[in-house]
Formats: structure tokens, sequence, C-alpha cells
């Protein structure tokens, strides 16, 4: 099983809000749980109506990137528990100044 830390971008099988279909989007690990599960901020083309929406681009990327041509927005406003069977792949890992840009107070960690 690969492992995952916070910063890192993946994408996963998610559903954003109750009525939302469930599909394969990125999201942004901001804890892995030790019963091999992730807490992440899903990525969206569009910022969130209702919720806080943090835009990120190529520059935030430490490694790796998202195919994207603008900006994408990180929904710090929700957070979404995704089982390790759900993740499919890794697409980078955004830099530690993203990421306290995303979520305040998460520099500290595995990086």
């Amino acid at each position: 099983m690969s492992r995952y830390f916070r910063g890192d971008v993946i994408l996963a099988r998610i559903r954003i809000g109750e009525k939302g279909e469930q599909k394969v989007r990125p999201a942004i690990v901001i804890h892995a749980g030790e019963d091999g599960c992730f807490h992440a901020f899903p990525v969206s083309s569009t910022p969130s109506r209702d919720q806080p929406s943090v835009p990120i681009d190529l520059e935030d990327f430490q490694d790796g990137g998202l195919d994207i041509l603008d900006k994408s927005y990180a929904l710090t406003g929700v957070i979404v528990r995704i089982p390790a069977r759900d993740v499919a792949g890794k697409r980078g890992r955004l830099t530690r100044e993203a990421m306290e840009a995303i979520s305040p107070g998460s520099g500290s960690g595995e990086w």
C-alpha cells in the first residue's frame, strides 16, 4: 500500500455534498490516519459559492501537478474521509507555503 502525507495531492473517488455524485477527483491530504484512511480537502475547477475556497495553480506544487490551464480551488470548507482503497494515485505535492495558505498551522508534519 502506498503512503500519502499532508500536502500530497491524490486522485480519489469522493463525493462533495450529500447529493453530489461520487467521482474521481483531486484532493489534498491534510491528515493520514492510522486506520488507512485519509482526511482531505476536495479540489474543484470552480470555487464553492457557500464554503471557503482557496485557489491553487501549478506554481503551488513542489512536484507534479494537475492538468489545469486555469486555477483550481481547494474546497477548505469540506473535509472528506477517503478509504485507502478509493485512492487512484498521486498527482503531486504542494509546497509548504501553499499548504499554509490552504490550511493555516499545517506546516508541521511529515514533508
